[in-house]
């Protein structure tokens, strides 16, 4: 049991759902309708690569405020050209492509895991996906979430401690009363110096079969966890 925990905040990309392959799957679509063959997975990885540089320059300064769609778009403009097919695709083809981070896939045990644990816990995103991105992925995919927040509601991105601290808040909750459930260690390890709660989740896939996996500080946490569902297996009991 997850003792003194009320809500269950949730990193999404990665964790929750497989970012990678739904581009892939939708990009190799692309190819046949285009009559273009670029490589979808490296195309993936590289706007993938842009996340955290481009998160980072805005919470420096050195770009100003952007939500996660309009540096996804930044970073997609440069890729295009990188590729050598910006003049591949329209600007609404551009729009409907950038909008693929709204239509990811879950993993497979992301919807039993996330609906088992919502009939005890309150089930929240907290990611730094924008708001309007979080709602549409939920709505297409069926991610059972009872509320949707994000960085983008005081204007940070996370490990900045005030996007945990402002979720446990929204959440009426103490820190201490939250869990952060993340795939990725930086996030657990920012929202444990918050005061959360942490729960690991084993992603060995989520950068594709060929890429090194590695658990650095497994003991730093409240639960490690194979999926969503080994979690509820250890919090519901």
């Amino acid at each position: 049991m997850a003792v003194g925990v009320r809500a269950l905040a949730f990193d999404v990309f990665g964790t929750v759902v497989d970012y990678r392959s739904s581009i892939i799957l939708e990009g190799l679509a692309w190819n046949e309708q285009k009559g273009i063959s670029v490589d979808w997975s490296e195309f993936a990885d590289a706007w993938r690569g842009q996340y955290r540089p481009n998160m980072d320059r805005v919470m420096s300064g050195e770009l100003p405020w952007m939500n996660i769609d309009r540096l996804h778009r930044m970073a997609l403009d440069e890729l295009l050209v990188r590729f050598e097919i910006a003049d591949a695709f329209t600007e609404a083809e551009k729009q409907r492509l950038n909008q693929v981070w709204h239509r990811l896939r879950p993993w497979g045990d992301s919807i039993p895991g996330l609906s088992r644990m919502r009939q005890t816990y309150t089930l929240a995103t907290l990611s730094n996906g924008n708001v309007a991105l979080l709602a549409n992925m939920a709505k297409h995919s069926g991610l059972p979430w009872d509320v949707i927040l994000s960085a983008e509601l005081i204007r940070a991105y996370k490990p900045d401690p005030a996007v945990y601290k402002a979720a446990a808040e929204f959440l009426g909750c103490e820190p201490g009363q939250v869990m952060m459930v993340a795939a990725h260690e930086n996030d657990l390890l920012a929202a444990k110096a918050a005061g959360m709660k942490t729960a690991l989740i084993l992603r060995p896939l989520e950068f594709g079969f060929n890429r090194p996996f590695h658990v650095s500080q497994p003991l730093s946490y409240d639960f490690v966890a194979n999926d969503l569902c080994h979690l509820a297996d250890q919090i519901l009991d």
